[in-house]
C-alpha cells in the first residue's frame, strides 16, 4: 500500500465521519427545534387562557358591585344617597370597560379556534346585559326574589364557562 494512498484513505474516512457528525448534529437540532416550537405554542395558548380567565374574573368582580349597587338603588328609591349614585355611575363606567375587554377575549378565543369558549362567554355576558336591562335604578316593581332568579342565571353561566376552561386548560397542560 502506498502512503499517499494510505492518508488519502484516513482523509477521506475523516471526511466521511465528519459529514455524518454534522448531519447527525443538524437533524437533532431541527426535531428540537420542532418541539420547542409546539412547547412554546401550547405555553401561549395556556398564557392566553390565564389572560382571559383574569379579564372574566374583573368582570365578574365588577359586575358583582354594580348588581350591588343597582339591588340598593331600587330599595331605597328616592332616600338613595348621592354618594352611592356617584360610586354607581363610576362602577357603570367601569362595567362598560370590563365588557369591551371581554369582547377583545371573545376575538382572542375565536382566533384560537375556541368556539365553544367563546360562546360560552357570549351567554355568560348576555345574561349580565339581560340583567341591566331588566334591573335598573328607578324600578319599583322588582321584587329581591326577580333579581336573584336573574342573578342565579348569570351565575349559571359563569359555572359552565369555567367548566369548559377548565377542561381545555387541563388538556393543554397534559399536553405541555
Amino acid at each position: 500500500m502506498n502512503i499517499d494512498t494510505y492518508w488519502l484513505q484516513i482523509s477521506t474516512a475523516t471526511l466521511q465521519m465528519g459529514a455524518g457528525a454534522i448531519i447527525a448534529i443538524t437533524t437533532a437540532w431541527l426535531l428540537r427545534r420542532g418541539q420547542n416550537r409546539k412547547i412554546t405554542r401550547e405555553n401561549r395558548r395556556i398564557q392566553i387562557l390565564e389572560e382571559i380567565t383574569s379579564q372574566v374574573a374583573d368582570l365578574t368582580h365588577t359586575f358583582a358591585k354594580y348588581s350591588t349597587l343597582v339591588l340598593e338603588s331600587t330599595q331605597y328609591l328616592e332616600r338613595w344617597p348621592v354618594a352611592r349614585k356617584e360610586e354607581l355611575e363610576k362602577i357603570s363606567e367601569e362595567l362598560t370597560q370590563e365588557f369591551k375587554k371581554i369582547a377583545d377575549a371573545q376575538a382572542k378565543l375565536l382566533m384560537l379556534g375556541e368556539k365553544n369558549l367563546e360562546l360560552g362567554l357570549r351567554v355568560y355576558t348576555a345574561r349580565m346585559t339581560a340583567w341591566t336591562r331588566q334591573v335598573y335604578v328607578g324600578r319599583r316593581d322588582l321584587t329581591p326574589e326577580q333579581a336573584s332568579t336573574l342573578k342565579n342565571a348569570i351565575g349559571e353561566a359563569r359555572d359552565l364557562f369555567y367548566e369548559l376552561l377548565s377542561r381545555k386548560y387541563d388538556r393543554l397542560l397534559a399536553s405541555a
